[in-house]
């Protein structure tokens, strides 16, 4: 186990976040500082971008109130990038330097914590349906089926992740911080954006 951060700790976190749904936008921050301040930020705005999401799927409100929702699901997203970046220059601060001919990842630690917070709301939306009492059997079994592939694709990426940390400690591995360069975002590189300060 790698001796920057545990897997079950941060699964343990988000599905005790996730399981609070006044959590994202009420709740108060648990970390002031470090890896665990940037873990929570990335969580909540991927809680916060589901519920965007949900609310962006509606057909019975007017066109407004969803651009007012794709508006705030680019911010979040944006903030979400953001905060798995600083969480992979908190990881590669504190472990050594890239060993030369050691096997490079192509995803990064940050980048896997993400899934994983996204796993945990998969996992517990899906668990909602097990709840419902308008639907059939089979759309329980289905459900059921589901929540425990979701469970094992999460046990398998948090492995994934404690082996990528103790690999880079050792010299095995190494990964880099690639910056996500979010152009819709930028008034200076989207043309729809600086194209109409000209017009």
């Amino acid at each position: 186990m790698t001796p920057l951060i545990a897997s079950s700790e941060i699964i343990a976190f988000h599905d005790a976040c996730v399981a609070d749904r006044r959590w994202a936008k009420h709740g108060a921050a648990r970390f002031a500082e470090g890896l665990w301040s940037f873990l929570e930020l990335n969580h909540r705005y991927n809680n916060l971008l589901w519920d965007e999401e949900d609310l962006a799927r509606r057909q019975d409100v007017a066109d407004s109130e969803i651009a007012v929702n794709k508006r705030a699901i680019d911010g979040y997203n944006q903030k979400r990038n953001d905060a798995i970046e600083r969480m992979d220059e908190v990881f590669l601060s504190a472990l050594p330097p890239a060993v030369p001919g050691s096997r490079l990842n192509s995803e990064t630690a940050g980048s896997m914590i993400d899934r994983i917070s996204i796993l945990s709301l998969k996992i517990f939306h899906m668990g909602e349906q097990l709840k419902r009492q308008d639907v059939s059997a089979g759309h329980l079994a289905a459900c059921e089926a589901k929540v425990a592939r979701l469970r094992e694709q999460r046990t398998d990426l948090a492995a994934c992740l404690e082996q990528l940390l103790d690999d880079c400690a050792a010299g095995r591995a190494h990964y880099k911080v690639y910056r996500q360069f979010k152009m819709y975002n930028d008034p200076t590189l989207n043309p729809c954006l600086y194209g109409a300060k000209k017009g």
